[in-house]
Order: structure tokens, then C-alpha cells, then sequence
């Protein structure tokens, strides 16, 4: 009986943990994390991070939607992707925002090597900033990795991405 209470905690717990860390747009995600070679759970836990999963929503630096994209970003990526008529109204629309999302974090991957800590630095603080930190020996030792994060919004970004993907990593096994 003991048993019994215990695996049923245990599913109890991991229905809740799924509430918490639901898997939203799941096409849409899974053709453009294929596409662009990421992991469908580390664009799930950007996803989390950005915006809790609210296709409306909008920073308070005017960054819009899913994966928070903001204007001259979302054009930049939509001369790189080739799209016409570009608008940032599109980026409030999911699939778009999935696909401009996706791109951009896999170039920022490419750019730094596949090291996620300095990627998502960058898609949070921009490339500009963490190339600048990548040259100072107080963020950087060897000019490769990042030491030290000196904006705490970016570092507790950064940690809060990387602690999501594990939990999606965990409740999401396949």
C-alpha cells in the first residue's frame, strides 16, 4: 500500500512539474528546432524564460512575443531568412517568432562555438556586449569562456535558461 501511495506521488508530482513546464506550439517548435539544429527542450526553456509561453507578450525593451525578439533584431533575421514585407507585428505571431527565435539562437550557437552560456548572454545582452566581455580579463581569463557575467539580469537570465533546460531535459526524456 505504501508503494502504491509512493508511485502515485510520484506521478502527482510529475503531472504538477508538467504544469509548471508545460511544451506549447509543439509543431511548430519541433520544425524549426530541426531545422535550425537545436534541441526542442532548450527552445522550450528560452521559451519559458522569455515570455511564459504568452504570444503577446512585450518587454519593457520592446521585445515582442514567444522568444522575445526585438524590431531591428526581427529584421535582421528576416533579411538573413528572406522574407518580404517584414512588419513587428509578425513578431507576435507564434510561428513566425518560433522561426526567428530558433534561427537567431542557432547563430548565436555557431558564433560562440555551441557554448550555450555565451549564446544566450548574447540573444539576451546582444553579441556586441559579450564580445566586449570576452576581451576583458575581468569577465574573461582566456578571451574564450565567460567568467563572470557583469550584467546581473543577463547572468540570472543565462541561469534561469540553462536550469529550465534541465528540468525540461528531466520531464520530457525521450
Amino acid at each position: 500500500m505504501v508503494l502504491l501511495g509512493l508511485a502515485v506521488l510520484y506521478l502527482l508530482a510529475g503531472t504538477i512539474a508538467k504544469m509548471e513546464y508545460p511544451v506549447k506550439h509543439e509543431v511548430l517548435v519541433s520544425k524549426y528546432a530541426q531545422e535550425y539544429g537545436l534541441s526542442e527542450n532548450f527552445v522550450y526553456a528560452v521559451m519559458k524564460a522569455e515570455s511564459n509561453f504568452n504570444h503577446e507578450a512585450k518587454s519593457g525593451k520592446n521585445a515582442s512575443g514567444l522568444m522575445q525578439i526585438m524590431e531591428p533584431t526581427g529584421e535582421w533575421i528576416a533579411e538573413k531568412l528572406g522574407m518580404k514585407d517584414f512588419s513587428k507585428e509578425q513578431l507576435l505571431t507564434p510561428e513566425t517568432n518560433i522561426e526567428m527565435g530558433c534561427f537567431y539562437l542557432s547563430y548565436l550557437l555557431d558564433m560562440y562555438g555551441g557554448d550555450k552560456k555565451r549564446a544566450l548572454a548574447a540573444y539576451n545582452a546582444g553579441h556586441a556586449n559579450v564580445d566586449s566581455w570576452l576581451l576583458n580579463k575581468k569577465y574573461s581569463k582566456d578571451g574564450v569562456g565567460l567568467d563572470v557575467i557583469p550584467y546581473p539580469e543577463t547572468e540570472k537570465y543565462v541561469n534561469l535558461v540553462l536550469k529550465n533546460e534541465k528540468i525540461y531535459n528531466y520531464l520530457y526524456r525521450k
